[in-house]
């Protein structure tokens, strides 16, 4: 039996991939690509626990091949059209909700005439949206307010995959992502937005001079792998006590905590001055609290692995290693 993880090609998935196969799963990476170098090479010495399967979530007939071709007994569902800038969201506000929204349902219904053990959705701290909880951390229990077409359509699909896992009697969870970073981010037809990770590692390795455009702004930052991991800690749970998770460090990094880990790291890095300007690099967005990962801590025992200058140290070696066009 294997489990399916799609957008397996993708960051999330990506380390997702990674981190099933040295867990012992046989796994089915699928995606809209097929597997390029970069991947292959990510995957590395697990890769005789992965196969890749390429195809569209949007191909309702594709996607019910998956089962006809494959023994599927979990799946990890983390496909997703990621936007993160709001002339985006207004060019392909069509194409957001057709592959968060009815991609889903094509997975759910895999997962129903599979019978699967488990169906895991890939979710984001975006549904909390306008939720306030001053000076704390947010909870599962908070509403969520979501305020843009992509925390609607990851909202939606949590609401989904619980009512279907209701109806057909298998088990499905949803885990809300705070913000990822480190290997195998990189600009793809779903995400051209990255994160200032992503760009300040790149000009360290490339002796390049950064110019932040802020100092104070920050995120709930999380490294990757310790997002995957806690993804592989909720699907292989013997029971789930909920069926809604946080996956998080529950920390806030501010941009300055980012350069500092970098100088740190780097005695070589170069920062300028802060610049005012429009960029490709993720911003904070409406200053949403940092997600709280107590629950998932309580029910399956998990934390994470890394603190800032453990992930971050990673991640700059990967780039330094493995150099690809930014």
């Amino acid at each position: 039996m294997a489990t399916l993880v799609t957008g397996g090609a993708g960051f999330v998935g990506a380390s997702i991939v990674k981190v099933l196969a040295r867990a012992g799963h046989d796994v089915i990476c699928h995606d809209l690509s097929g597997p390029d170098q970069l991947l292959t090479e990510f995957i590395g010495e697990y890769s005789p626990k992965v196969s890749f399967a390429q195809g569209d979530i949007l191909d309702r007939d594709a996607v019910e091949r998956l089962g006809d071709e494959h023994q599927i007994d979990k799946i990890v569902h983390a496909a997703v059209f990621t936007v993160n800038r709001v002339e985006l969201e207004k060019q392909r506000s069509r194409d957001v909700i057709g592959i968060n929204i009815e991609g889903t349902a094509n997975l759910l219904e895999l997962a129903r005439t599979q019978h699967v053990g488990r169906f895991i959705y890939v979710s984001s701290g975006a549904v909390y949206g306008a939720a306030s909880q001053p000076d704390q951390t947010l909870n599962e229990d908070v509403a969520a307010v979501p305020m843009n077409l992509y925390g609607i359509s990851k909202y939606a699909s949590e609401l989904l995959a619980r009512r279907y896992g209701q109806l057909h009697q298998f088990s499905t969870a949803s885990v809300r992502l705070s913000t990822p970073y480190g290997p195998m981010e990189r600009v793809t037809g779903h995400r051209d937005v990255m994160s200032p990770f992503y760009h300040w590692t790149g000009q360290v390795v490339r002796g390049e001079t950064i110019h932040p455009e802020s100092l104070e702004q920050g995120r709930d930052y999380t490294y990757v792998v310790d997002i995957a991991d806690g993804i592989r800690a909720v699907l292989d749970a013997t029971a789930l006590p909920h069926d809604l998770y946080n996956i998080t460090a529950g920390i806030w990094v501010t941009f300055q905590d980012i350069l500092d880990e970098l100088t740190a790291l780097s005695p070589s890095t170069r920062i300028g001055d802060t610049v005012n300007g429009q960029s490709q690099i993720q911003n904070a967005g409406p200053g949403r609290r940092p997600l709280s990962g107590h629950r998932l801590h309580q029910d399956l025992n998990w934390t994470p692995n890394y603190d800032l200058n453990a992930g971050l140290a990673e991640y700059l070696k990967w780039r330094r290693d493995t150099p690809f066009l930014d």
